[in-house]
């Protein structure tokens, strides 16, 4: 009897020690994966930085050497989206400076700010700017920062210098698009967007000469 008891025990030792097994390998596995997908993620990001430094770099040396004030600035054709750097948006407060993008789509969205709506750089009119918030320094992550009275200052593909100053902050929802209006008396304004990652809200930040 004891035999037996002695058997059944260790054969559940056995089964007990190849489940841990298992859940050991299983566990590996995982972490590997998220280690792969992190460093991936983290490689994808710092490609996006460098392609948004690029543009902003390309940008300057084109404006700076360029006598024909005609020209298309650094134009280029990335998964089919054409665009090209219509502008610089400066806001020191958070300490940020990227080439505003002609056009807006997704694969956009990941390299700079884009222009979404409204006329271009210090034109009469609203010039609509969105950019991601990955909830840090990059792009608008800080934009929940700024407050009235603070200064964005955008350059113009002709090296003009137009300072706005904040004059309203609120969010909306995300299919409100009421802060497009083109209605601004003659006036020079932007609007900037991003997203509110907690409530999925749209953080509007309303700027003006």
């Amino acid at each position: 009897m004891n035999q037996i008891l002695n058997t059944i025990n260790v054969k559940k030792n056995k089964n007990s020690i190849i489940k841990l097994k298992l859940q050991l390998i299983i566990s590996l596995i995982i972490i590997i994966i998220l280690v792969i997908y992190f460093i991936y993620f983290y490689v994808k990001i710092k490609h996006e930085n460098k392609l948004s430094s690029t543009l902003l770099n390309n940008f300057n040396i084109e404006r700076l050497y360029s006598s024909n004030k005609d020209y298309t600035i650094v134009e280029f054709d990335k998964n089919n989206n054409n665009f090209f750097v219509i502008g610089i948006i400066e806001i020191p407060k958070i300490n940020i400076k990227y080439p505003i993008l002609s056009n807006i789509s997704d694969e956009l969205l990941k390299i700079s700010s884009c222009r979404f709506y409204g006329p271009y750089p210090n034109e009469i009119g609203n010039l609509c700017i969105a950019a991601h918030n990955y909830d840090d320094n990059r792009f608008f992550g800080n934009l929940y920062k700024l407050d009235i009275g603070d200064v964005i200052n955008i350059y113009d593909y002709n090296n003009f210098l137009v300072s706005y100053y904040v004059y309203d902050k609120f969010e909306v929802l995300e299919n409100n698009t009421s802060s497009t209006s083109q209605n601004t008396n003659g006036k020079r304004e932007i609007t900037l967007v991003t997203c509110n990652n907690f409530n999925k809200n749209r953080l509007i930040i309303k700027a003006k000469e």
